[in-house]
């Protein structure tokens, strides 16, 4: 069919989404080029599409394609009721293509400003397509000729005085569904004399009403099991097919409710939690699956059973309470999106707040401290130490849920916790090469600021915190450096010394946390001078330093980094030996330094989704 014809199908509901099908996820960009390729004539690719018979659709939820879509408040599709006295053609692959095609041509997509606050909607401002009727695009690596471009209002008013532009909204051509219309558009932009503008949009009105571009497979079976093994074979070459999507939408056809809608309002609300996370869906539906007491809890087709959604629709709005207080336990940690390095902690904080049927309270409780230090503990720990939320995740939750169920009625299970992960080969033992790997971790990633908040749990990390440069990385300046003379008038510093300094910097002994306004004030001061205007009294300056970890006196100049970072590399080996000390013994691994355990387990599960 045409795309205008596929788009009004779209219009009239004829053309929907399962619930199967995986939200909208392309980039302006891919939009753009998918509109150069149908200039160009090239194939937008097959489509595949389910007919689905009146005595089915009352055992699917549909939605409908997503035409103004907005990166602020409108990334969910819309649920659309179906009359059950016809049929309907659900689409199975193909979602972004046709959705690309439809926000172009009849819809907006509002994205996020460069350097926008994301929390507002001001950052979001709406935008058209448009086609450049007066010439090709610029020079660009992805190949594009023809110049399409999203634009706001103000682009299009400001693009007005530019005399090699002329902007048309591409959305008129869909309006134009007759040639005369169509005939008409050059003079309306006042480009009619133009051989070239009215070539360009005569040959948009042939590529989108004219030219019958896209072909659709259709498949009319309608047992659900075979469509939903279609979908996940034909949608394994391109995006990562989650297996959350085929969990929803089973749930959504099971439950009374909306699953899909109460799973994305759930998402969205976790993820505003604090500085912001960026849990997925999986990840919730996980939780979900290990706090509802699912015995196995993978993303696998035969473990979305009526009994198993039954048990997550019935108590949803505890786990989400629960899911809740665990995500504010993170951030009380002083973990974000940007700092959680694995998302699959929360889940065993999750069910231990719920199996307690922990509250809020819980985070600020004085008779609780004990009990969430011990947690922090462990929460910062397992994110420090490279790969226990990786292989066998499965097993491990389900080893740390018994646990919790057998241990943890009263009070956090750590000793439990660690020995149950040393017999997965997930061991959190401080060990040479663990030292070696944390004082290797370098300013701006993710697990730093884990590592500097278990070693330093004076840092109330409810506050905003920064990592900070104990001596300053301004005073780092390569050519500065190279300036610098020694009293015999020779360079201070050779440029393989630059190089070194340089490469020092940023790794974790020249490292520290500050509340956020101490640091602004902080800036490139020399560290001795700051920390006499900062603590006065010499008893403060002591208490600062032991609590940092930083030597007794600290440097003015360049020439005394080296020292400092040697003195604070000593001091910080003792204290992550100290911090990170384990509550159980380790037990004895094989030669290749995996329990067998874990090595049992690795191979039994060797295909496990996680």
């Amino acid at each position: 069919m045409s795309i205008a014809s596929a788009l009004r199908q779209i219009q009239e509901h004829k053309l929907i989404l399962p619930a199967i099908q995986r939200e909208y996820v392309w980039k302006p960009s891919q939009v753009v080029r998918v509109f150069d390729s149908v200039m160009r004539g090239y194939p937008v690719g097959s489509f595949l599409s389910w007919k689905v018979l009146p005595e089915t659709i009352s055992r699917f939820k549909f939605y409908g394609f997503m035409k103004d879509y907005s990166a602020f408040d409108n990334r969910h599709n819309p649920v659309i009721d179906i009359p059950t006295d016809r049929e309907v053609v659900a689409v199975l692959d193909g979602q972004q293509r046709l959705t690309s095609l439809n926000i172009g041509l009849r819809g907006a997509y509002a994205y996020k400003i460069h350097g926008g606050w994301s929390n507002k909607a001001s950052s979001y401002p709406e935008r058209r397509l448009y086609l450049n009727l007066l010439g090709e695009a610029p020079e660009n690596e992805l190949g594009l000729k023809y110049h399409f471009q999203f634009l706001t209002k103000d682009d299009f008013d400001v693009a007005a005085d530019d005399e090699t532009k002329t902007w048309f909204p591409v959305s008129e051509i869909f309006d134009s569904a007759e040639p005369a219309a169509m005939m008409q558009i050059p003079a309306k932009y006042g480009v009619g004399n133009d051989e070239t503008a009215v070539a360009l949009v005569a040959k948009l009105w042939q590529e989108i009403h004219h030219n019958a571009s896209l072909h659709f497979y259709e498949e009319d079976v309608q047992d659900i099991e075979r469509v939903l093994d279609i979908f996940v074979r034909v949608n394994s070459g391109g995006t990562v097919l989650s297996y959350s999507d085929l969990l929803l939408s089973i749930a959504t056809a099971q439950w009374k409710g909306d699953a899909r809608a109460a799973v994305h309002s759930l998402v969205d609300s976790l993820n505003q939690t604090g500085m912001g996370f960026n849990f997925s869906r999986d990840t919730i539906l996980k939780s979900g699956l290990v706090l509802a007491d699912v015995s196995d809890i993978g993303f696998k087709v035969k473990n979305f059973t009526t009994t198993n959604m039954s048990k997550l629709e019935a108590d949803w709005d505890s786990m989400s309470t629960s899911l809740h207080v665990a995500v504010g336990l993170l951030s009380d940690f002083g973990l974000s999106g940007g700092a959680l390095t694995a998302d699959s902690v929360l889940i065993p904080v999750a069910y231990y707040v719920h199996y307690r049927k922990l509250g809020h309270s819980y985070r600020e409780s004085p008779g609780t401290r004990e009990d969430r230090e011990a947690l922090r503990s462990w929460v910062l720990r397992s994110l420090i130490v490279r790969g226990v939320w990786g292989s066998g995740l499965d097993t491990l939750l389900r080893d740390l849920r018994e646990i919790i169920k057998a241990q943890g009625s009263s009070s956090f299970p750590l000793a439990a916790f660690e020995k149950a992960m040393a017999l997965r080969g997930k061991s959190l033992v401080v060990t040479d090469a663990l030292i070696e790997d944390i004082l290797s971790l370098e300013y701006g990633k993710a697990r730093t600021f884990a590592v500097l908040a278990m070693l330093f749990p004076h840092v109330d990390t409810r506050n905003v915190f920064h990592v900070d440069h104990v001596f300053p990385a301004a005073r780092f300046d390569k050519k500065e450096l190279a300036a610098l003379k020694a009293e015999d008038g020779t360079a201070k510093f050779t440029a393989e010394q630059i190089a070194e300094l340089i490469a020092l910097r940023d790794t974790l002994p020249n490292l520290e946390l500050l509340p956020g306004l101490e640091n602004i004030g902080k800036s490139d001061k020399a560290p001795d001078d700051w920390l006499a205007v900062e603590y006065p009294l010499q008893d403060d300056r002591s208490a600062f330093l032991a609590r940092n970890a930083l030597p007794p006196t600290l440097p003015h100049s360049i020439d005394e980094f080296a020292a400092l970072y040697e003195q604070r590399r000593e001091l910080l080996v003792a204290r992550i030996k100290d911090k990170l000390k384990t509550q159980a013994p380790e037990p004895a691994t094989s030669s290749e330094g995996l329990s067998e355990i874990a090595l049992d387990e690795a191979l039994a599960e060797g295909d496990d989704e996680d």
